[in-house]
């Protein structure tokens, strides 16, 4: 096994200590490393942005269904000739405050209907503990809601309600955005002001703060109780699901951070709001290894062949990884053609496959090339990832 300098482990540590703690303050996330989940936040203050105050469902693709002609209007946004004020006017009414009623106090959030069969998408940390939930449209009506499914993982969360729905939020390709593009945000900050309206760029993607990784980061303001609402594009398109703030930085400083919100990309939430709609839990790929994601300087410290991919760290016998002839020390640096490196980690790769799917690994070995084709397994549910 590779033997780390003393900086290079100092830095495997470190990503351990990152993905590990922050389930209770961010309420969920994905973790970089296979296997287990240890330590404690290095970020300062992270805040899920949720005001304190399963059922079976049908087979269902919803979020790659072309727009509906049932009675729930779905915003009609003519792309690229759209004021800001145009986009809410499309899909502010499709936009609801979510009502967490638990055994002790309560909570609020946000979420967006997605779908005419009432299904709404909310986050994980929005309706944990709750013993009953419910909604409240744009026009101050109220609805009571039936959780379908959640993955902390994800911090995504499926609820439904019955009945006919105002509007419909259409969903959006994050891969079509680019940093500098305006979104505007809407939800219920502080339980009160539904429906408030915040515009701003996407200041980055592929974002990793803590245990989530290929999030959007958006100035766009984003306060307690927007927490489920979505993000969304000019052409009135859910681009992403409002999560969280950072406030303060990894080395201590608690000065206050502005301008520092993140929202759950589509290329994350999709996948597990249609496994929630169809099965009513979320299973996730699983390779069987322990990995750390290259960067230039994990790269010069090692002294590795390349500046981008996963590093192996450990492989479990007799995981998929293993029988497919994976060692410590190889650097993953494509899953079926599609580059991994820091702002395509192998997770995000992987999270588009399901278990039992056959995906070729390009591996460096050395000074070798090799491509392994491996049969993914399930992740056990003790695991993180």
């Amino acid at each position: 096994m590779r033997q780390f300098t003393q900086i290079g482990l100092l830095m495997i540590v470190l990503i351990t200590l990152v993905v590990g703690g922050l389930g209770g303050i961010m309420a969920g996330g994905f973790l970089a490393f296979q296997w287990f989940q240890v330590g404690t936040p290095a970020v300062t203050q992270v805040e899920p942005v949720e005001t304190t105050f399963s059922a079976t469902a049908e087979e269902s693709t919803l979020l790659r269904q072309e727009p509906s002609l049932d009675d729930a209007p779905r915003a009609q946004i003519v792309p690229g000739d759209s004021t800001i004020a145009d986009v809410v006017e499309q899909v502010a009414p499709a936009v609801v405050t979510v009502l967490n009623r638990m055994p002790q106090g309560g909570g609020s959030g946000s979420g967006v209907i997605v779908d005419e069969n009432g299904y709404i998408i909310t986050n994980n940390h929005v309706i944990e503990g709750a013993v009953q939930l419910s909604v409240i449209y744009a026009d101050g009506t109220r609805a009571p809601a039936q959780l379908i499914g959640t993955d902390p993982l994800a911090d995504i969360a499926v609820i439904r309600v019955d009945g006919a729905v105002p509007a419909v939020a259409p969903i959006g390709d994050i891969d079509t955005m680019r940093p500098g593009d305006t979104v505007v945000a809407i939800g219920s900050p502080l339980g009160n002001f539904r429906n408030t309206v915040t515009a701003g760029i996407i200041s980055a993607l592929n974002r990793a703060v803590g245990t989530m990784e290929g999030l959007i980061q958006t100035d766009a303001a984003i306060n307690s109780g927007n927490s489920g609402g979505p993000l969304i594009n000019l052409n009135g398109e859910v681009i992403g699901i409002n999560t969280l703030v950072v406030r303060g930085n990894n080395f201590g400083d608690t000065a206050p951070a502005e301008g520092l919100g993140f929202s759950v990309p589509t290329n994350v939430f999709v996948p597990v709001v249609n496994q929630l709609i169809n099965t009513g839990q979320v299973v996730y790929p699983y390779l069987g290894i322990r990995y750390a994601m290259i960067d230039g300087e994990i790269a010069a410290q090692e002294s590795l062949p390349t500046q981008q991919g996963a590093l192996v760290i450990d492989v479990q016998p007799g995981e998929p990884a293993a029988q497919a002839g994976m060692q410590a020390n190889d650097i993953i640096t494509a899953v079926n053609g599609e580059p991994v490196a820091q702002n395509n980690s192998l997770r995000l790769e992987l999270i588009q496959y399901t278990p039992g799917d056959t995906v070729t690994l390009t591996v460096l070995r050395g000074t070798q090339e090799l491509q392994l084709d491996v049969t993914l397994g399930t992740r056990p549910n003790q695991l993180a990832s």
